[in-house]
């Protein structure tokens, strides 16, 4: 079987497109096997997406674990000046995160490689993430951890999280980490769990 969150380039390919209505506007996207929600845009980023939108932030945005793209590219179609990074440790899902963009006209995106946040040299306003719960506590905690020093002062992190998941885990690490953590949204099990860097 093949993990999303590994990066294994001989995965069998079973590409599909599908369309999507989000934030008022229809997508495309391609997903491929090993990429995580393959063939539709799952619940609990379409909850992100749209609750982070509602927030009205402006500023460049990083998108943690971006998978085939959905996060990002909505995301940067609503904030043209804004730019957008999305990262991934599968090589695959980059691919396909870098093709969603083209696909759907979105210019103000950058999209590569990188394990959590090892790729990433500058900071951002926001960072968002559905981070890869398959790969354990370890990993989504350190999403939480280093995210501070990749933002900027005010800066936001924002992620969804299932209850069953370990969201109460991630909102007690968020607020050690930050010293503030809220939560701005709770629908059908999953959290939306906000945190200002110095806020």
């Amino acid at each position: 079987m093949e993990h999303y969150f590994t990066n294994n380039e001989q995965a069998k390919s079973d590409e599909k497109e599908f369309q999507v209505d989000v934030l008022g506007k229809k997508f495309k996207f391609i997903t491929d096997i090993g990429v995580f929600s393959k063939g539709e845009l799952d619940f609990a980023s379409r909850l992100l997406i749209e609750t982070f939108d509602s927030l009205g932030l402006v500023g460049d945005i990083l998108d943690v674990g971006c998978g085939y793209g959905a996060i990002g590219t909505t995301l940067a179609s609503k904030r043209p000046e804004d730019s957008i990074h999305m990262v991934d440790v599968n090589l695959r899902a980059i691919d396909l995160a870098k093709r969603n963009a083209i696909l759907n006209r979105i210019e103000n995106v950058n999209v590569y490689e990188s394990n959590c946040y090892e790729g990433v040299n500058q900071k951002f306003s926001h960072i968002v993430s559905n981070p890869p719960i398959r790969a354990g506590k370890k990993v989504v905690h350190q999403i939480l951890e280093e995210a501070i020093n990749h933002l900027e002062d005010e800066g936001t992190l924002t992620i969804v999280i299932g209850k069953q998941h370990g969201a109460a885990s991630a909102q007690k690490k968020m607020a050690e980490i930050f010293g503030n953590v809220e939560m701005i949204e709770r629908k059908k099990g999953f959290w939306i769990l906000h945190s200002v860097k110095g806020g």
